[in-house]
């Protein structure tokens, strides 16, 4: 990989940028903040996990947070010990699979390790499904990227991997789940959401492949996000939105998505985007400045 692409994934966006967070006494090891991230958030469908009803207010509004900044204000209100200590879940954030990934990518570049958000499908989580899902995918000193989940880590006791470094086949990044439905290999109607009717279908998949494809570009949305060419239910995929996704995955380079995402005015995220949000409805959303990565 190129050098200047390196040093992109080393720089914070407007969304994983934790402002003038002190990292002096973070670790570096990717596991090490895997497992500190790990203690900072629980995920909203993890109350029953933790033996904790999550309060309605956070459980409608954590989640709607969008940069790393608003989620270490919220930690920060919450109790006053160190990042590097575990919380109780009272004094964590409350947020989803996206929420996990982001901070971890964020202290990973504030730290000095390249690291990305990807965006795509879990098969770890319930047996059949493709489950709608975040990681976090860094750079290794060998020059190899590595999926990370720090959801997983130190809470899920079954698990066969190591979750700072999920197989390829147990996460499938958005543009090879669209590769898989696209070709047969896989049935669309498994990709989606767990436990929520009508959020799958080849559909979903465009959309995260598009949501893939900007976090790529240095805008890492929520996962309600929706723009541009985003379809709402597979009948909404004609023939030109199927060429379009098409293209995205089948690009074999860093250089040709960055160009992609420059040139296709369709691809690029506007600075009003809409989002439809779980709990408090659809509604239009101004982003801080988007830039091009």
């Amino acid at each position: 990989m190129d050098q200047t692409y390196l040093q992109t994934y080393l720089r914070q966006t407007p969304y994983s940028d934790p402002g003038g967070l002190d990292v002096r006494a973070l670790p570096r090891d990717p596991g090490r903040l895997a497992g500190l991230v790990r203690d900072l958030i629980i995920h909203r469908g993890e109350g029953e996990r933790f033996g904790w009803t999550i309060p309605r207010d956070r459980l409608h509004h954590d989640a709607e947070t969008r940069y790393v900044t608003g989620i270490l204000r919220l930690l920060a209100e919450r109790g006053a010990a160190p990042l590097t200590e575990p919380r109780p879940p009272a004094e964590r954030f409350v947020g989803t699979c996206r929420d996990f990934a982001l901070l971890h990518c964020a202290l990973l570049r504030a730290t000095g390790t390249p690291a990305r958000v990807r965006c795509g499908f879990a098969t770890y989580f319930e047996d059949g499904c493709f489950a709608d899902h975040w990681v976090t995918e860094f750079r290794t000193p060998r020059g190899t990227w590595r999926l990370a989940d720090a959801q997983l880590h130190h809470t899920y006791a079954d698990l066969d991997f190591d979750p700072v470094d999920v197989p390829r086949d147990r996460f499938l990044v958005a543009a090879d789940a669209w590769r898989a439905c696209r070709s047969g290999r896989a049935d669309p109607r498994r990709f989606g959401v767990i436990g929520l009717d009508g959020i799958s279908g080849l559909w979903f998949v465009g959309a995260d492949l598009l949501r893939d494809l900007a976090a790529l570009n240095g805008v890492e949305l929520l996962p309600w996000d929706m723009w541009g060419p985003g379809a709402a239910d597979d009948s909404a995929l004609d023939a030109a939105h199927l060429a379009l996704l098409d293209t995205v995955a089948a690009a074999r380079s860093e250089a040709e998505l960055r160009e992609l995402y420059a040139r296709e005015a369709r691809l690029t995220v506007p600075e009003v985007i809409t989002s439809y949000t779980t709990h408090t409805g659809v509604r239009e959303v101004t982003l801080r400045s988007a830039p091009r990565a």
